[in-house]
Protein backbone atom coordinates (compact mmCIF):
# COMPACT_ATOMS: atom_id res chain seq x y z
CA UNK A 1 0.00 0.00 0.00
CA UNK A 2 1.36 3.46 -0.88
CA UNK A 3 1.97 6.04 1.85
CA UNK A 4 -1.28 7.50 3.17
CA UNK A 5 -1.26 11.04 4.56
CA UNK A 6 -3.72 12.49 7.07
CA UNK A 7 -5.55 15.55 5.72
CA UNK A 8 -8.38 17.78 6.95
CA UNK A 9 -10.69 16.85 9.83
CA UNK A 10 -14.09 15.66 8.64
CA UNK A 11 -15.93 15.22 11.91
CA UNK A 12 -15.47 14.87 15.65
CA UNK A 13 -17.64 12.80 17.94
CA UNK A 14 -17.67 11.98 21.64
CA UNK A 15 -14.76 9.56 21.41
CA UNK A 16 -13.10 9.99 17.98
CA UNK A 17 -11.95 12.47 15.35
CA UNK A 18 -12.23 11.37 11.72
CA UNK A 19 -9.88 12.75 9.07
CA UNK A 20 -9.84 12.66 5.30
CA UNK A 21 -6.73 11.07 3.81
CA UNK A 22 -4.74 11.39 0.61
CA UNK A 23 -6.61 8.31 -0.67
CA UNK A 24 -10.41 8.59 -0.77
CA UNK A 25 -10.74 4.85 -0.04
CA UNK A 26 -9.51 5.37 3.52
CA UNK A 27 -10.18 7.45 6.62
CA UNK A 28 -7.85 8.27 9.51
CA UNK A 29 -9.32 7.74 12.98
CA UNK A 30 -7.94 9.42 16.11
CA UNK A 31 -9.24 8.02 19.39
CA UNK A 32 -9.71 10.72 22.02
CA UNK A 33 -8.82 10.78 25.71
CA UNK A 34 -12.44 11.51 26.56
CA UNK A 35 -15.01 9.35 28.31
CA UNK A 36 -18.71 10.05 27.96
CA UNK A 37 -21.82 8.42 29.38
CA UNK A 38 -25.55 9.05 29.56
CA UNK A 39 -25.59 10.02 25.88
CA UNK A 40 -22.88 12.62 26.42
CA UNK A 41 -24.36 14.23 29.54
CA UNK A 42 -21.43 12.95 31.61
CA UNK A 43 -18.01 13.79 30.17
CA UNK A 44 -14.44 13.64 31.45
CA UNK A 45 -10.90 13.77 30.06
CA UNK A 46 -8.98 10.58 30.92
CA UNK A 47 -5.27 10.23 30.14
CA UNK A 48 -4.35 7.45 27.69
CA UNK A 49 -7.95 6.38 27.07
CA UNK A 50 -7.50 6.88 23.31
CA UNK A 51 -4.48 4.59 23.37
CA UNK A 52 -6.40 1.79 25.06
CA UNK A 53 -9.52 2.00 22.88
CA UNK A 54 -7.38 2.08 19.73
CA UNK A 55 -5.21 -0.86 20.73
CA UNK A 56 -8.09 -3.02 21.95
CA UNK A 57 -10.05 -2.27 18.75
CA UNK A 58 -7.02 -3.20 16.66
CA UNK A 59 -6.68 -6.58 18.36
CA UNK A 60 -10.39 -7.36 18.07
CA UNK A 61 -10.80 -6.24 14.45
CA UNK A 62 -7.76 -8.25 13.41
CA UNK A 63 -9.07 -11.27 15.32
CA UNK A 64 -12.40 -11.00 13.53
CA UNK A 65 -10.72 -10.60 10.15
CA UNK A 66 -8.77 -13.80 10.83
CA UNK A 67 -12.12 -15.50 11.50
CA UNK A 68 -13.75 -14.27 8.29
CA UNK A 69 -15.76 -11.31 9.62
CA UNK A 70 -15.41 -8.35 7.21
CA UNK A 71 -14.60 -5.05 8.92
CA UNK A 72 -13.12 -1.67 8.11
CA UNK A 73 -9.78 -1.92 9.96
CA UNK A 74 -6.70 -1.52 7.74
CA UNK A 75 -3.72 -0.80 9.99
CA UNK A 76 -2.51 1.04 13.06
CA UNK A 77 -1.14 4.53 12.34
CA UNK A 78 0.00 5.44 15.85
CA UNK A 79 -0.67 4.57 19.49
CA UNK A 80 -4.15 6.11 19.36
CA UNK A 81 -4.72 6.30 15.59
CA UNK A 82 -5.79 3.86 12.88
CA UNK A 83 -6.42 3.75 9.15
CA UNK A 84 -9.81 2.36 8.19
CA UNK A 85 -11.77 1.67 5.04
CA UNK A 86 -14.16 4.52 4.15
CA UNK A 87 -17.75 3.32 4.52
CA UNK A 88 -21.16 4.85 4.01
CA UNK A 89 -22.27 4.33 7.60
CA UNK A 90 -25.80 3.15 8.35
CA UNK A 91 -27.27 5.24 11.21
CA UNK A 92 -28.13 2.25 13.37
CA UNK A 93 -26.67 0.79 16.53
CA UNK A 94 -27.02 -2.99 16.66
CA UNK A 95 -27.03 -4.14 20.28
CA UNK A 96 -26.51 -7.82 21.11
CA UNK A 97 -27.30 -8.95 24.65
CA UNK A 98 -26.05 -12.27 26.04
CA UNK A 99 -26.92 -11.38 29.64
CA UNK A 100 -29.35 -8.85 31.10
CA UNK A 101 -27.78 -5.52 32.00
CA UNK A 102 -28.40 -1.79 31.84
CA UNK A 103 -31.66 -0.70 30.22
CA UNK A 104 -32.74 -4.30 29.62
CA UNK A 105 -32.89 -4.90 33.39
CA UNK A 106 -34.80 -1.69 34.15
CA UNK A 107 -37.15 -2.08 31.19
CA UNK A 108 -38.17 -5.70 31.79
CA UNK A 109 -37.50 -6.07 35.53
CA UNK A 110 -35.32 -9.14 35.14
CA UNK A 111 -32.38 -10.08 37.37
CA UNK A 112 -29.00 -8.47 36.58
CA UNK A 113 -26.85 -10.80 34.44
CA UNK A 114 -29.67 -13.26 33.77
CA UNK A 115 -28.55 -15.30 30.76
CA UNK A 116 -30.53 -14.51 27.61
CA UNK A 117 -30.97 -17.51 25.31
CA UNK A 118 -31.04 -16.95 22.42
CA UNK A 119 -29.09 -13.70 22.52
CA UNK A 120 -31.30 -10.62 22.13
CA UNK A 121 -30.80 -8.27 19.16
CA UNK A 122 -31.95 -4.63 19.36
CA UNK A 123 -31.73 -1.78 16.83
CA UNK A 124 -31.43 1.90 17.78
CA UNK A 125 -31.52 4.94 15.49
CA UNK A 126 -28.28 6.92 15.86
CA UNK A 127 -29.51 10.42 16.69
CA UNK A 128 -28.26 12.12 19.85
CA UNK A 129 -30.95 14.80 19.61
CA UNK A 130 -33.61 12.06 19.77
CA UNK A 131 -31.75 10.07 22.47
CA UNK A 132 -31.10 7.16 20.06
CA UNK A 133 -34.64 5.70 19.95
CA UNK A 134 -35.37 1.99 19.53
CA UNK A 135 -36.44 0.97 16.02
CA UNK A 136 -38.11 -2.19 14.73
CA UNK A 137 -37.47 -3.73 11.34
CA UNK A 138 -40.53 -2.24 9.64
CA UNK A 139 -39.61 1.28 10.78
CA UNK A 140 -36.07 0.84 9.46
CA UNK A 141 -37.28 -0.45 6.10
CA UNK A 142 -40.08 2.10 5.71
CA UNK A 143 -37.72 5.01 6.48
CA UNK A 144 -35.24 3.52 3.96
CA UNK A 145 -32.42 3.34 6.48
CA UNK A 146 -31.66 -0.23 5.41
CA UNK A 147 -33.31 -2.93 3.33
CA UNK A 148 -34.69 -6.18 4.68
CA UNK A 149 -31.73 -7.99 3.09
CA UNK A 150 -29.25 -5.61 4.74
CA UNK A 151 -30.93 -6.07 8.12
CA UNK A 152 -30.60 -9.83 7.71
CA UNK A 153 -26.92 -9.45 6.83
CA UNK A 154 -26.27 -7.18 9.84
CA UNK A 155 -27.98 -9.62 12.20
CA UNK A 156 -26.00 -12.53 10.74
CA UNK A 157 -22.72 -10.64 11.10
CA UNK A 158 -23.66 -9.64 14.65
CA UNK A 159 -24.15 -13.32 15.51
CA UNK A 160 -20.75 -14.17 14.00
CA UNK A 161 -19.09 -11.37 15.97
CA UNK A 162 -20.83 -12.58 19.12
CA UNK A 163 -19.64 -16.14 18.66
CA UNK A 164 -16.04 -15.11 17.93
CA UNK A 165 -15.68 -12.53 20.68
CA UNK A 166 -17.55 -14.51 23.34
CA UNK A 167 -15.16 -17.41 22.79
CA UNK A 168 -12.10 -15.13 22.82
CA UNK A 169 -13.10 -13.30 25.98
CA UNK A 170 -13.83 -16.55 27.82
CA UNK A 171 -10.21 -17.50 27.13
CA UNK A 172 -9.25 -14.20 28.77
CA UNK A 173 -11.36 -14.93 31.84
CA UNK A 174 -14.01 -12.40 30.80
CA UNK A 175 -17.71 -12.72 30.01
CA UNK A 176 -19.13 -10.69 27.12
CA UNK A 177 -22.39 -9.43 28.63
CA UNK A 178 -23.51 -7.23 25.73
CA UNK A 179 -22.07 -5.03 22.99
CA UNK A 180 -22.93 -2.47 20.33
CA UNK A 181 -21.99 -2.66 16.65
CA UNK A 182 -22.24 -0.26 13.74
CA UNK A 183 -22.17 -1.17 10.07
CA UNK A 184 -21.62 0.61 6.78
CA UNK A 185 -21.67 -0.03 3.05
CA UNK A 186 -18.41 -0.22 1.13
CA UNK A 187 -18.01 1.07 -2.44
CA UNK A 188 -19.57 -2.14 -3.78
CA UNK A 189 -22.56 -1.83 -1.43
CA UNK A 190 -21.42 -4.74 0.77
CA UNK A 191 -22.27 -4.55 4.48
CA UNK A 192 -19.07 -4.20 6.54
CA UNK A 193 -18.50 -3.85 10.28
CA UNK A 194 -17.22 -0.39 11.24
CA UNK A 195 -16.88 1.99 14.21
CA UNK A 196 -14.83 0.48 17.09
CA UNK A 197 -14.65 -2.57 19.33
CA UNK A 198 -13.58 -1.64 22.83
CA UNK A 199 -14.86 -1.52 26.42
CA UNK A 200 -16.47 1.78 25.39
CA UNK A 201 -19.19 -0.15 23.55
CA UNK A 202 -19.39 -3.47 25.34
CA UNK A 203 -19.83 -4.84 28.84
CA UNK A 204 -17.18 -7.24 30.10
CA UNK A 205 -17.06 -8.82 33.54
CA UNK A 206 -14.47 -11.08 35.12
CA UNK A 207 -15.83 -14.63 35.05
CA UNK A 208 -14.72 -15.29 38.62
CA UNK A 209 -15.07 -12.01 40.52
CA UNK A 210 -17.81 -10.32 38.49
CA UNK A 211 -15.68 -7.15 38.34
CA UNK A 212 -16.48 -4.81 35.44
CA UNK A 213 -13.81 -4.16 32.82
CA UNK A 214 -15.75 -1.65 30.73
CA UNK A 215 -17.22 1.86 30.71
CA UNK A 216 -19.66 0.91 33.50
CA UNK A 217 -16.89 1.76 35.96
CA UNK A 218 -17.11 5.34 34.64
CA UNK A 219 -20.91 5.41 34.35
CA UNK A 220 -21.33 4.14 37.92
CA UNK A 221 -18.25 5.76 39.52
CA UNK A 222 -17.24 2.28 40.62
CA UNK A 223 -13.57 2.15 39.60
CA UNK A 224 -10.75 3.53 37.49
CA UNK A 225 -11.46 3.39 33.77
CA UNK A 226 -7.80 3.40 32.71
CA UNK A 227 -6.99 0.47 34.99
CA UNK A 228 -9.96 -1.50 33.65
CA UNK A 229 -9.10 -0.89 29.98
CA UNK A 230 -5.43 -1.64 30.61
CA UNK A 231 -6.51 -4.95 32.13
CA UNK A 232 -8.40 -5.92 28.97
CA UNK A 233 -5.47 -4.96 26.73
CA UNK A 234 -3.00 -6.91 28.87
CA UNK A 235 -5.13 -10.05 28.66
CA UNK A 236 -5.44 -9.67 24.89
CA UNK A 237 -1.67 -9.26 24.52
CA UNK A 238 -1.07 -12.35 26.66
CA UNK A 239 -3.54 -14.41 24.62
CA UNK A 240 -2.84 -13.16 21.10
CA UNK A 241 0.70 -11.77 21.33
CA UNK A 242 1.98 -8.65 19.61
Amino acid sequence: MPTIEREKKLTEGKAKRIYQTSDSQYLWVENLNQATALNGRKKEQIADKGYYTNQISRYLFQYLQAHGVPNHFVREMGPSESLVQALNMIPLEVVVRNYAAGHFVSRFKVPEHQELTPAVHEMYFKADALDDPFMNDSQIITLQIATAQELSQMNQLADEVNACLSDLFLKLGLTLVDFKLEFGRDQAGTIVLGDELSPDNMRLIDTTSGQSFDKDVFRNNSGDLTTSYAGVLTRLQQQLGE
